[in-house]
């Protein structure tokens, strides 16, 4: 379509325009290391199509990158993946995947300005990974939950020896999730909302 000439642009598609009814919006942030998941949440669980930033993996990055998955993983996100999901009728999330190789980490404390919280994507094979990004959480501010991505043939842990794992504080939410399932990848912003309420009303949400 050619627009040479016009005064106009095109508006968004009428299915990408957020409703009469929406009063509210909050930015949530989708964290973890490489290849948790991040991009799939954000995809699953999207009400318009994700911008995502991926690019495919090369040699150059051999010996630099985390190659873990390598085998079946050809790309990587290099910036932010991003989605939008309507809560209720008057409330939106826009959800901000992050880079997950550590060479783009510093990318992070820009992404998590201004963010209500967090969900910080974790898996049981590489469970060692999670600490430094909770750990950036943390000083940020940004408080968060921890939702486990089931991996088909990964191992599986109770969640109370995970938390104990993880060194999580009670209080903080912990549950399993299908990153590739949307009810579930929903089900897991839910919770954290419900956790960002009850901070809110204790006064530990300022």
């Amino acid at each position: 379509m050619d627009f040479k000439g016009s005064d106009t642009l095109p508006g968004p598609r009428a299915e990408d325009q957020l409703p009469q009814t929406t009063t509210a919006a909050a930015k949530i942030v989708i964290v973890g290391g490489f290849g948790v998941g991040k991009t799939t949440m954000v995809g699953s669980v999207s009400e318009i199509k994700p911008l995502t930033t991926e690019e495919t993996m090369t040699q150059a990055g051999i010996g630099i990158d985390d190659d873990y998955g390598s085998e079946t993983k050809t790309a990587t996100t290099v910036a932010m993946d991003f989605g939008r999901i309507r809560i209720t009728d008057q409330v939106v999330l826009y959800l901000f995947g992050t880079p997950g190789q550590e060479r783009f980490w510093f990318l992070w404390n820009g992404l998590f300005e201004g963010a209500l919280g967090a969900v910080v994507l974790v898996d049981t094979r590489r469970i060692e990974v999670s600490f430094e990004v909770m750990g950036r959480l943390e000083e940020c501010g940004v408080p968060f939950v921890v939702a486990v991505n089931t991996f088909p043939g990964g191992p599986r842990y109770p969640l109370e020896d995970l938390r104990s794992a993880l060194d999580l504080p009670p209080e903080v939410p912990i549950m399993e999730c299908d990153a590739r399932r949307r009810a579930s990848s929903r089900d897991v912003l839910m919770t954290l909302m419900r956790f960002l309420h009850a901070l809110s009303l204790s006064g530990a949400l300022t």
